[in-house]
């Protein structure tokens, strides 16, 4: 395949996007999964529920500036170039976890500590929300048309290689540390994993090919108000995203919360709970790559509908068996049932989202559509998790929740447009 006038190799190039979007994401779930180490650090209290509810309030701080991130990046790629855009939201996030790895605790600088760690989730999250614009607009433009759901779900799947990665580290620190050194350093250990292999991203993305040809991005960038003009004749589209958005976000934050989940509510072994969140995220992995090899084949929106309307079947029963059997049992197939379903049906979700948009708005609405649905729904999942189980003292509380997106979700996707090109020949013929 060729992109403008020179020889292009789409595997080599969809690598280096995701590769860059794996780290970040790897970075930035990272902290969700050491949530109690992390508040015991920073956020001292007298009672082990506040330090919690301080952690994930700063875990949900970054989310605050995606929607930011989203505008600013996303506008930039669709402007100036996606690489360019790549690798400024690359480069924020890495400054960000250098950061907060290296920030004393609370008992060396006092009050400094948490405000430099909040401050460094905010621009982690300004640098994700300009993130996930761009690198799904790019894998869409570079694939062939026949592969887009395929190529496309590399975005998706690279998030569960990096929330994988992220689990599998916690298995191996919470089998080899002590409580006292996981709270002590464990953590930062972790942390500094993601932030060793920040070279190698950078590298990688500076070899990308540009698919915003030059003078494209050039007289986009005389069009001030174009942009969200553009955007405006788009408003039905953005709200079903929005709700569809809404609902998978809720649940891949519950489902990150399960590793605070299993060991505050469940009361099973910290090495049990991230083995958990490693076998999830592990599925949902290869249950994106699957959503996008079947998208191109049977269209967008069969794997969308059903695959979500087995999702809200289930989610009740499987947190029924997992409360009232708590164990490797029911935890491992459990979750994993809900998450290999629960995943086919968002690469096709991201196909058809990009595909329906304009080239020259897609990154930039893509990204703030994406952001602020995160924003709204993914920074307060966690909080309002621990909240219902607080108040409630019902341990099938997450379900209740998960059942309520999954219902939104269903909505929304039937409603969305078929964009599949297997489909549109269909039609034709």
């Amino acid at each position: 395949m060729s992109l403008g006038s020179k020889p292009f190799d789409v595997k080599r190039a969809a690598l280096a996007a995701t590769v860059g979007n794996m780290l970040e994401f790897y970075d930035f779930i990272t902290y969700s999964f050491f949530a109690i180490q992390i508040g015991h650090t920073f956020f001292p209290t007298g009672s082990e529920y506040g330090s919690l509810m301080l952690s994930l309030a700063t875990f949900g701080a970054g989310f605050v500036t995606r929607p930011i991130g989203g505008v600013v990046l996303g506008i930039y790629s669709d402007r100036i170039g996606r690489r360019p855009a790549m690798l400024l939201s690359f480069a924020l996030m890495g400054a960000a976890i250098l950061t907060i790895t290296f920030t004393p605790s609370y008992t060396t600088i006092g009050i400094a500590a948490p405000i430099i760690v909040i401050a460094a989730r905010m621009v982690q999250g300004f640098a994700l929300g300009g993130e996930v614009g761009p690198t799904t607009a790019y894998l869409i433009e570079i694939a062939p048309i026949e592969h887009r759901a395929l190529v496309v779900a590399w975005q998706p799947a690279s998030q569960e290689i990096a929330a994988t990665a992220g689990a599998l580290v916690g298995v191996i620190l919470s089998k080899t540390m002590a409580p006292e050194m996981l709270d002590a350093y464990g953590w930062r250990v972790a942390f500094l994993i993601g932030a060793v292999c920040l070279p190698f991203g950078v590298w990688m993305r500076k070899t990308l090919p540009e698919t915003i040809p030059q003078a494209e991005a050039g007289s986009a960038a005389k069009e001030s108000t174009g942009h969200f003009s553009q955007a405006r004749r788009h408003t039905g589209l953005i709200a079903l995203a929005l709700m569809v958005l809404a609902s998978g976000t809720i649940s891949t934050y519950v489902t990150q919360y399960m590793t605070t989940y299993a060991q505050n509510t469940l009361h099973v072994s910290s090495t049990l709970a991230f083995a958990v969140s490693l076998v999830s995220n592990a599925i949902q992995f290869a249950g994106a790559l699957v959503g996008g090899w079947l998208a191109d084949r049977l269209g967008r929106k069969p794997v969308m509908i059903w695959p979500q309307l087995a999702t809200l079947l289930l989610t009740y029963p499987v947190f029924l068996w997992i409360v009232h059997a708590p164990g490797a049992l029911s935890l491992l197939v459990g979750f994993g049932l809900l998450s290999v379903i629960g995943s086919l049906p968002f690469t096709a979700f991201y196909a058809t989202f990009t595909e329906a948009l304009p080239q020259n708005i897609r990154g930039g609405v893509f990204a703030t559509v994406y952001a602020v649905a995160i924003a709204s729904f993914g920074g307060t999942a966690q909080l309002v998790v621990t909240w219902l189980l607080h108040v409630t003292g019902d341990p099938l509380a997450p379900a209740w929740y998960l059942l309520l997106a999954a219902i939104v979700g269903l909505v929304a996707m039937s409603l969305m447009p078929e964009t599949a090109p297997v489909k549109q020949r269909e039609r034709r013929i």
